[in-house]
């Protein structure tokens, strides 16, 4: 299949999500000027935020500015653990539509495999939590509801515990970090995976190997990393607050990586974590 930044991939339950997303984070600030340019002049359909990240009002501005229709637009928001129980879910998830101007979510997800809640297992706070967004789910006010930085034994209780498997996991992913075991699973259940730092926050763009292939193919060390996890099914979301660097993570469309090139870069999985490492959650 051709890539382009309209590509979208089929979810569980009939939804189809962009493959290249642009990600937004409380880390680097907020530019409103990225978010326009990449709607507006590189035909970015998928946003990614979070409460966490406190640029909701800002984001909900610009995608009005955009003149895009909210439609076309699909838009990611993600339940803080602060938020995790039943009623506060749902109360959180209506009051991030409200800051954002906008009457649903095209995906939802619980940011955070932990819960804040003292006394009570991270289990079962995970299950209430996942109970509400299931409402949300049927209520339409999330067409699609998923979980972020969850691994195997906590997708594991959940489908224990609830009747609906999560249609999204985000988790981080790229040339260092390559979760094999957990994007098996995801795929044996249905689970659509979906990663974030395709760039190691900058630490693959001045390995060696990233470097070779960039000049090879006549291309930057970032558009080789997210080309590559493109290339791979995964739903990818960088994310910069810099016009040039907008425009350059979503031009990795008029190229692909040969087989042997995209072997060599998956040869340089070393496990190392530049966001938040969930293995000892419970």
């Amino acid at each position: 299949m051709a890539l382009s930044v309209f590509t979208r991939v089929p979810l569980s339950n009939g939804l189809q999500i962009p493959i290249l997303g642009l990600g937004t984070s409380c880390n680097g600030g907020y530019s409103h000027e990225a978010i326009l340019h990449a709607l507006n002049k590189c035909g970015v359909r998928h946003i990614d935020t979070a409460k966490r990240y406190g640029c909701e009002e800002q984001l909900g501005k610009a995608i009005k500015e955009s003149e895009v229709p909210r439609s076309d637009i699909w838009l990611t928001n993600k339940l803080w653990p602060g938020d995790y129980g039943y009623e506060a879910a749902k109360k959180a998830c209506l009051d991030s539509c409200s800051r954002m101007g906008v009457d649903y979510f095209d995906l939802y997800l619980m940011h955070w495999p932990e819960s804040q809640q003292h006394g009570r297992s991270n289990r079962e706070v995970r299950a209430e939590t996942w109970r509400a967004l299931q409402e949300l789910n049927d209520q339409g006010v999330c067409h699609a509801i998923g979980v972020s930085n969850f691994l195997v034994p906590h997708l594991e209780q959940l489908k224990e515990d609830c009747s609906v498997v999560p249609h999204v996991n985000q988790v981080e992913y790229h040339v260092y970090q390559q979760p094999r075991q957990l994007v098996e699973y995801c795929r044996k259940e249905g689970i659509m995976f979906q990663g974030y730092c395709p760039l190691a926050k900058g630490q693959t763009l001045g390995d060696p190997t990233v470097l070779k292939l960039a000049e090879k193919y006549g291309r930057t060390p970032a558009q080789i990393c997210i080309r590559w996890s493109i290339q791979k099914g995964i739903v990818t979301t960088p994310k910069s607050t810099k016009i040039e660097r907008v425009r350059e993570n979503c031009d990795v469309f008029g190229f692909q990586l040969e087989d042997l090139d995209m072997e060599e870069l998956n040869q340089l999985h070393d496990g190392r974590h530049v966001s938040w490492d969930p293995t000892n959650v419970e």
